[in-house]
């Protein structure tokens, strides 16, 4: 055995005893395997080869910050339904003092950098150095060279940081961030077993609950951070760029493109060029120097697919000067606000000529969309028709009308005499202008 091992120090005992068994049967039988493991790991340790030393580190205050992405251990739910996201965590080396932030979509940039700006102001101050693992975000991997990008290298020129990073495929170079993921994820992972529930009711709620993780585990390190926070770096008046610049054109459709993803817009910005600002999480439009729309961005289940985000507002008043349209219209099914009103379009299609069903849910989208009454108006009329009551559209917008009490403002009807007595005046007046005129 010991010119194999010589070979291939890594090969086990198991594998040793199954070639001889393969080589040599019924020689060695099975009872030996646990001889040969512990001769085996004898030699190792007397006759193979050194090991890689991990060489503890004792980072002064002040000298790093670290980043890294880390995908949850609990399946998160946003209002019932599943929420993939990741978990940013920035940690000061020398206190362990730490930031999470949750990043939608992959480990892209802008996440890296609202999450290490908001990390920087929130320990109020900056390290001398910011070192991550080899981030897609912060460097191009070409060629086993690596790059700092661009938009990387600026930021960590606007906040006076050096970045770094560790080797490819040794993890245990950020061990410090590494263990910071492991203990957190644990931390997050008994709390929600105490809560009872892993169900938040949108994304602050659950920011704002490992906010208070992330709080409870820096009380353990308060009396080191505050001897680093003297040691930090003060932090620049303006915060960075934290997205992504690009120009899009607004179709005929009235909808962008950006990103594998389709988003419609206001009808009014049609031929527009806007200039989109990219974040993890959202995307603002500009046209010029003026914000005309903020989107929530999506991303599509696989990197090869396409997704879309399609709010019926930005369309509806289109929709209702041509309401066939609606029937072969691309994304028809997503232009309902939620299950109520695609039940409701199946009922209603069913009960109606096709003429007449598009008219009615194009009515209702659009009472839903002037009136932002759309959870009360869609799960109302969808047990109407269930009970096959269905409401006819003008009693439908008579009784909608009514019920929000719109007040009039009364006004005078004057007598035609008193017209009359304008015209003089008038008259007179122009007769006073048209001579200063003249005098001129």
């Amino acid at each position: 055995m010991v010119p194999l091992l010589e070979q291939e120090p890594t090969l086990t005992g198991l594998t040793l005893w199954e070639y001889l068994e393969e080589h040599y049967p019924q020689r060695y039988p099975y009872s030996q395997l646990r001889t040969l493991q512990r001769r085996v790991k004898h030699w190792r340790a007397t006759l193979g080869p050194d090991k890689p030393v991990i060489f503890r580190q004792s980072v002064p205050p002040g000298q790093q910050g670290l980043s890294d992405f880390t995908h949850p251990d609990n399946a998160v739910t946003i209002a019932g339904r599943p929420f993939k996201h990741l978990i940013y965590q920035f940690r000061l080396a020398f206190s362990g003092t730490r930031y999470a932030h949750i990043v939608q979509g992959g480990e892209s940039y802008s996440a890296l950098a609202e999450g290490l700006q908001n990390a920087l102001h929130k320990m109020g101050g900056v390290p001398l150095e910011h070192r991550t693992d080899s981030l897609s975000a912060a460097y191009v991997n070409q060629y086993e060279h690596k790059q700092l990008t661009q938009a990387y290298e600026g930021l960590c020129q606007h906040y006076g940081m050096t970045g770094t990073t560790n080797n490819v495929g040794v993890s245990h170079e950020n061990g410090a961030i590494e263990t910071a993921h492991a203990s957190l994820k644990h931390r997050l992972d008994q709390t929600l077993k105490l809560r009872g529930s892993a169900d938040f009711a949108n994304i602050d709620d659950y920011q704002a609950f490992i906010d208070r993780s992330i709080e409870r585990l820096n009380r353990m390190t308060r009396t080191r951070f505050l001897v680093k926070q003297e040691q930090l770096q003060p932090l620049p008046t303006y915060r960075f760029m934290d997205y992504a610049e690009l120009c899009v054109k607004v179709t005929t459709s009235s909808t962008i493109s950006v990103k594998r993803g389709l988003y419609t817009v206001p009808s009014r910005l049609i031929g527009e060029t806007l200039r989109v600002h990219l974040y993890h999480d959202k995307l603002i439009g500009f046209v010029g120097q003026t914000k005309v729309i903020e989107l929530p961005r999506v991303y599509p289940k696989k990197p090869t697919e396409r997704t879309r985000r399609i709010d019926y507002r930005h369309v509806i008043h289109a929709l209702a000067a041509k309401p066939q349209a609606f029937r072969f219209c691309k994304f028809r099914d997503e232009l309902f606000p939620d299950d109520n009103y695609r039940q409701l379009w199946q009922l209603v299609d069913q009960q109606l000529s096709a003429r007449d069903a598009c008219k009615w849910m194009v009515v209702v989208l659009r009472i839903a969309a002037e009136h932002a009454c759309e959870k009360t108006l869609g799960s109302t009329l969808l047990q109407q028709v269930r009970e096959y009551r269905l409401p006819d559209i003008k009693a439908l917008q008579a009784d909608y009308l009514n019920s929000n009490h719109q007040q009039t403002t009364a006004t005078k009807q004057h007598q035609v005499s008193d017209y009359d007595c304008l015209l003089p005046c008038h008259i007179k007046n122009m007769q006073q202008q048209q001579g200063s005129n003249t005098c001129h």
